[in-house]
């Protein structure tokens, strides 16, 4: 049993922002009512924040981890390491591995590796198409049977039409969602940063913006079609935005989200060959991470995900061009988010339902609220308290985050799974 006091209780869900105490009780919220002036019941191990934030565990919808085939490069244990000391409590994690995801048996057995941390939970996505190859479509109906939380091909499109309007009408059947990497694979291939001036002048290759804006008009067209359920991950450009804008406007059952990197840093960032910078999407111009903060704060973008990829020194460790895209995000996921509320993009709340309860609900899973008989996976944060991101020393395996050097205000002081202190 434990009690939180003097902590300032967040649940996005409810709306609920107030000086409070909450009780846990058998792994789940017992108690978020408590009277200030009431003793702690008998036996309860009394937490006190010290007028901290205590809020849902993050639930991150867009993760990678190296298990199975490359966990030399992170486990489910080491991204569980930096999850939690990040807040983050579930974790939906890309079914892009070796073998891929689409097999049932892979499907429980991330699941499996995720209880057996006993820090976070595990939702592992299936595979849309066999392999990820995009050429024939993965079993979905037994996928779905043994726990995949939804479908998709990671970081690689669907690029075939056909493909994807099958996935659509098919993943309907079993209420669930077909998330889409919206970047045109032939128009990007071989790129490394973001057609335009500053790729020009560095003389890298360039992958037009143009690329995310044709693919997404291309699947909003099929899921009008399809009535199918379509998620769009990382979306980065204005173009792109203002498609699924009116596409959620026209009643169509689309969301996305977005992660860090795309309303934090822009294109320049590359500007000295900083591979850790390299990521897929490329970062964009000013405008369009503009256009990512706007589009946050009026309702477009459904979520913040880390998309966290996690590399190893020598995939990073190369010419620009030829380095792996990826960057790790678990455990700065929440203190960049709150860099927009210091910066008074988004109010506490509205960061955190981004978080919590909208990805939650987005990927149909009990977690991101603060409520009786809720599970009681909690984040305990100061959103004030000031940090320095330091690659080679986050908590997990891989280390190339692209916001080295970053400061930032807002620690996560510690996070608990079922009750349970997890980290901190």
């Amino acid at each position: 049993m434990l009690l939180f006091d003097h902590v300032r209780l967040v649940d996005p869900a409810s709306g609920l922002d107030r000086p409070g105490r909450l009780l846990v009780e058998g792994g789940r919220i017992a108690d978020l009512d408590l009277p200030s002036d009431a003793a702690a019941p008998d036996g309860a191990t009394v937490i006190d924040g010290g007028g901290a934030v205590l809020c849902p565990g993050l639930v991150d919808m867009r993760a990678s981890v190296g298990e199975p085939g490359h966990e030399y490069r992170e486990t489910v244990a080491s991204a569980a390491e930096a999850a939690v000391s990040g807040g983050v409590t579930t974790i939906a994690v890309l079914p892009n591995t070796t073998p891929a995801i689409d097999d049932p048996a892979l499907v429980r057995l991330l699941r499996a590796r995720g209880e057996e941390t006993a820090m976070v939970t595990v939702l592992p996505y299936g595979a849309v198409t066999q392999g990820c190859l995009g050429e024939t479509l993965a079993e979905l109906g037994l996928l779905r049977e043994a726990g995949a939380v939804a479908f998709t091909d990671g970081a690689r499109a669907i690029a075939d039409t056909r493909l994807m309007r099958l996935a659509l009408s098919y993943a309907r059947g079993f209420n669930a969602l077909v998330m889409q990497h919206p970047e045109d694979p032939s128009l990007a291939a071989g790129g490394a940063a973001t057609e335009g001036e500053l790729a020009t002048r560095l003389g890298l290759p360039g992958i037009p913006a143009a690329a995310e804006e044709i693919l997404v008009a291309r699947d909003l067209i099929l899921a009008r079609l399809t009535g199918g359920a379509l998620h769009f991950g990382h979306v980065s450009t204005a173009a792109a935005l203002e498609l699924i804008r009116q596409a959620k406007q026209d009643g169509l059952a689309v969301t996305c989200d977005t992660a860090p990197p795309y309303f934090d840093l822009n294109e320049t960032a590359i500007g000295d060959f900083r591979s850790f910078a390299k990521l897929s999407p490329p970062l964009r111009p000013e405008s369009d991470r503009l256009a990512v903060v706007a589009a946050l704060a009026d309702g477009t973008i459904d979520a913040i995900a880390s998309d966290h990829m996690p590399r190893d020194a020598d995939d990073k460790r190369l010419p620009f061009a030829q380095a792996a895209s990826g960057g790790v995000g678990l455990a700065t996921l929440l203190a960049v988010t709150l860099a927009q509320v210091h910066g008074g993009s988004l109010s506490l709340c509205a960061a955190l339902d981004l978080l919590t309860a909208r990805p939650a609900r987005i990927l149909g899973v009990e977690a991101g609220r603060l409520a009786r008989g809720a599970p009681a996976d909690l984040c305990l944060f100061d959103p004030e308290r000031a940090w320095q991101v330091q690659a080679g020393r986050l908590a997990g395996r891989a280390q190339n985050t692209p916001f080295d050097g970053r400061a930032l205000e807002g620690r996560v002081i510690a996070t608990f799974k079922a009750g349970r202190r997890v980290f901190g």
